[in-house]
């Protein structure tokens, strides 16, 4: 026998023939009643059915099993019980573990067996015998090979604690032992045991025990005894109190049992539920799991709650079978399959089961894979969920659990719609603030939120809604952000000017609270702050500007134009109201070279020294944008020189730096000459010591010199242009003879013109010397000026005999000059006669060539061909030398080489011609000695050992 493959959400084939109610106008509902299509006969009727871990149990009314693997339908375990039904009586009931893994059966006799998920045959359990089961507690740490320690709720309103094990020693039974550990005074039936591991401390156990008309919660621990199998809870019950919750009892009739959610997924949270069914209704609640105390029950009560009959649309007959969900209370009334809400208890599913006669079973569900099945003596039903907590959220809201609507909202509209009933409850309840925070994340009218929050003053609210608002608009809104941000920076001058006020004005009046002021203060201020480096992308700056200077708030209005790094305005704003230690703090702290070059001028006038101290560090400004700033400050002041700050730089500048830009030096040279003091040292100094690199304007610095008469410094330019007469002009029209004495002597390379100079000078003191023999003494400092070149000067008067001295000497210097020619003329004579001695001794010169002589180069025989012998004794073949020569030579020196031995070997020039060429040729070649002159000093750097030699012949 086998199931369909092709089966649904819970592993059957579903039967298309149920009809689906419309709960929604465009949703699906979230639960559906399926049959499911069986693929083989049924002998007999089904008497119980239990589901876990996607496997399902089949109890029959002959005493069979049918297990079935919903991953694997097609193969089925059919289990017979190992007693007829007239010995044991037939199935009453079956109770599967979590994991699928251990199963109790339970007879109409009163006998009870053990099937375990790897066994083929149910075991009898003996000591069982006579017990009937109503209900079973497994161990919450869900072991597979034994049961562990696991409670039985039994009809007789027994508790039992046993421990099952399915062993194949011989007479050893398989329940290890078997202990009485509650019995409950009306001796009511046990109709439901939950056994559940409390967090905190491992042998921290929570137990639930239901009878028809009360449930009883135990919170305690168990005692354990080491490694032996020994009952557990026996101290727990007798020690421990139960929290108790009672109904009366309407009638006999009433049907009862407990039933615990799905393990619980990632999705629903920790929590597990609760439903108990008694005579009054369907009791559920949260199985809270703190506080870890005997009052846990008290609370698990408080917060219960009773769904009963009435509760139910259309509801005939009693509520017979309960199953929990996750969010859902699935209810068996008659024939008809309810799904009610826990949280709202409001009916989302109603649905018949097919009525064909067959015997209601119940509602069972699988812990494990959290799915619902219903089951009648002839068929089986699966109950399908489709996202069953889609109205959570709304559900969640409307009872005011906002964070956990917030969770279970699936999209940005249900999310939001959350948001703002959260907003609109903290505002109601006066909470604004946090009102704010929820709103700025909702939909909901900005401009209806804001009018609220202004209606109430809620400044403090406003500043919270504007700030989450602007978070949450996208990059996009750019005109909203701006917006948005200028109302915020609004908002905030206005409150940190209130808290202002407020501490004044407690101060005056010494009321206190001056300290709490500074402290919200300070906090608002950090806030202003936090918002200015987070969104000044989205402020624009003339209106930030505008609103902040409206309120007169300086550091707010600094603060922000320095995050927006706006030091333009930071320094404009101190440098208006004169504050020149703090502008220069913001200057000093700036890399732009345009920053120093529009605000030096300024800084200049207020700050020299510490201007120009700032200058002197920064190394990428160019000092020619700067000329500016030194001549306004230089034509303001009236410091000396040694103080004046312009000069300070631009000599720091100019020999610390090395600048040579002629428009920095010419500046320089304009504040020495335009200075008040009329003092040259300094500029005559500069002058002096750029006199070589002349890197300023020379013209330009000697109009400067003129116009404001420095005469030594005019000289100084006049001499380094080279125009040395106009320099002793100048001295001379000045009266400066001396001066003029220096500059006559400069030109020492051009004795013409130092002598002329030396006239000019010569005349001059002529003309202003009262003695004669005073002006002849002076003008003995130049050599170049004789007694003849100043006759002229004097005037014509002056007698004879005071030159008589001085013409004498200079003839006895003529009559030495001419003596002196004379012999230097012989010598001459005398130096050519012996040159051409030499060149007639030329042509009878020889050198003799021995018989066994070699060319120096290939050392072959030397008169084997044509030679050249030079005179230190080297020979060489002319071939030889050629090549050497050709080696070393230029390529116009060896073009013409080749040139002349191409005319020669081919016969293209004869006769003189060719004599002029042969000669030519051995004049390029046997110029010298290639072993001996300047050829071998070029080879010193080639090896004596070249790679055509044999490197063995060099071995030592």
């Amino acid at each position: 026998m086998a199931f369909d493959l092709s089966y649904g959400l819970g592993g059957f084939v579903a039967s298309t023939s149920a009809n689906i109610p419309d709960f929604g106008a465009d949703l699906e509902p979230i639960f559906n009643l399926e049959r499911v299509g069986l693929e083989f006969q049924i002998a007999s009727d089904f008497v119980a059915v239990q589901v876990a871990n996607n496997v399902i149990i089949l109890a029959l009314a002959s005493n069979r099993l049918l297990r079935i693997d919903l991953h694997n339908p097609q193969d089925v375990d059919d289990v017979d019980l190992p007693k007829k039904a007239n010995e044991v009586g037939t199935i009453q009931n079956i109770f599967l573990d979590p994991t699928a893994s251990h199963l109790l059966i339970t007879t109409t006799h009163g006998e009870n067996f053990y099937l375990h998920s790897r066994a083929t045959k149910a075991r009898h359990l003996n000591r069982l015998k006579g017990v009937v089961i109503e209900s079973v507690a497994w161990s919450p740490a869900q072991p597979t090979t034994s049961t562990r320690e696991i409670l039985l709720g039994t009809q007789d309103g027994t508790v039992y604690e046993c421990y099952i094990e399915a062993s194949e020693e011989f007479m050893r039974r398989d329940e290890r032992y078997m202990k009485q550990v509650l019995k409950v005074q009306d001796g009511q039936p046990i109709t439901g045991v939950f056994v559940d591991a409390l967090p905190g401390q491992m042998d921290l156990r929570r137990v639930v025990v239901t009878t028809p008309t009360k449930i009883m919660h135990f919170v305690g621990k168990i005692t354990r005894h080491g490694h032996d199998i020994a009952p557990i809870f026996t101290r727990f019950f007798e020690s421990e109190v139960a929290s108790v919750q009672e109904f009366k009892e309407p009638s006999s009739k009433s049907y009862s049992m407990l039933s615990i959610s799905p393990e619980p997924k990632d999705d629903y949270g920790g929590e597990r539920y609760y439903a108990w069914l008694s005579s009054t209704g369907v009791y559920h609640g949260s199985l809270y799991t703190a506080p870890a105390t005997s009052h846990l029950g008290t609370r698990v009560f408080a917060g219960s709650k009773l769904l009963t009959k009435s509760a139910l649309p259309n509801a005939k007959g009693e509520i017979t079978s309960i199953a929990l969900t996750h969010w859902h209370i699935l209810v068996l009334c008659g024939t008809t399959v309810y799904a009610i809400s826990r949280l709202d208890d409001s009916v989302v599913f109603q649905e018949d089961v097919s009525d064909d006669g067959s015997k209601i079973l119940g509602i069972c569900m699988d812990p494990k894979n959290s799915t619902y099945w219903v089951s009648t003596s002839g068929s089986i039903y699966e109950i399908l969920e489709t996202k069953e907590d889609r109205d959570v959220w709304r559900l969640k809201m409307a009872d005011k659990s906002f964070d956990e609507a917030y969770r279970y909202a699936e999209n940005a509209h249900q999310k939001d719609t959350v948001a703002v009933a959260q907003g609109d409850h903290l505002a109601a309840q006066g909470l604004y603030i946090e009102a704010a925070a929820v709103y700025g994340k909702s939909s909901k009218s900005f401009e209806e939120v804001c009018l609220t929050f202004l209606d109430y003053n809620e400044a403090d609210a406003l500043r919270k809604y504007l700030l989450t608002k602007l978070s949450a608009l996208k990059k996009s809104q750019i005109m909203q952000r701006i917006m948005v941000a200028s109302w915020l920076i609004e908002v905030f001058m206005s409150k940190l000017n209130t808290l202002d006020d407020t501490i004044s004005t407690k101060a005056e009046l010494n009321m206190g609270g001056e300290i709490q002021a500074k402290t919200q203060l300070a906090q608002v201020r950090a806030e202003y702050q936090e918002f200015i480096n987070k969104y000044k992308g989205d402020l624009d700056r003339d209106t930030t500007y505008e609103i902040i200077s409206s309120h007169g708030r300086r550091e707010e209005l600094l603060y922000y134009a320095t995050s927006i790094n706006d030091y333009s305005y930071v320094l404009a704003y101190w440098i208006q109201r004169e504050k020149w230690i703090e502008a220069l703090d913001v200057l000093k702290r700036q890399s732009d070279p345009e920053m120093f070059y529009k605000y030096s001028s300024v800084l200049m006038t207020g700050a020299p020294m510490d201007t120009v101290n700032i200058l002197m560090r920064q190394s990428n400004l160019n000092p020619r944008h700067l000329i500016p700033a030194m001549l306004n400050y230089n034509k303001d002041t009236m410091v000396p020189l040694s103080q004046n700050q312009a000069v300070r730089y631009l000599q720091y500048v100019i020999n610390q730096v090395g600048n040579n830009d002629a428009a920095v030096h010419n500046t320089l040279i304009s504040i020495y000459a335009s200075h008040l003091s009329k003092d040259e040292t300094a500029l005559l100094s500069y002058l002096e010591s750029h006199a070589a690199d002349s890197q300023y304007d020379a013209d330009f610095a000697l109009r400067l010199c003129i116009q404001y008469g420095h005469v030594q410094s005019c000289v100084h330019i006049y001499s380094s242009m080279g125009q040395y007469y106009q320099a002793v002009e100048l001295a001379l029209k000045h009266k400066n003879i001396e001066l003029a004495s220096i500059v006559a002597d400069r030109p020492e390379g051009d004795s013409a013109l130092r002598k002329k100079l030396w006239l000019a000078v010569a005349k001059e003191v002529i003309s202003q010397s009262e003695g004669i023999k005073t002006a002849i003494e002076f003008l003995k400092q130049c050599e170049l000026l004789k007694i003849e070149d100043l006759i002229p000067f004097f005037p014509d008067f002056v007698v004879i005999d005071n030159f008589k001295e001085e013409i004498c000497s200079a003839l006895e210097e003529y009559s030495r000059h001419i003596d002196m020619l004379k012999k230097e003329m012989d010598e001459s004579a005398k130096t050519a006669e012996n040159i051409r001695n030499d060149i007639l001794a030329l042509d009878t010169r020889y050198a003799i060539v021995e018989p066994g002589e070699r060319c120096y180069h290939c050392q072959y025989p030397l008169l084997s061909r044509q030679f050249f012998v030079f005179p230190c004794q080297h020979a060489f073949h002319s071939d030889c030398l050629t090549a050497q020569i050709l080696k070393q030579a230029g390529a116009g020196k060896k073009k013409r080489i080749q040139t002349l031995q191409s005319e020669i070997s081919k016969g293209m020039a004869t006769g003189r011609a060719r004599e002029r060429a042969v000669e030519e040729l051995d004049g390029l070649i046997a110029n010298a000695c290639i072993l001996c002159s300047e050829f071998a000093v070029k080879t010193i750097d080639q090896p004596f050992i070249g790679p055509e030699d044999d490197k063995d012949e060099w071995a030592l």
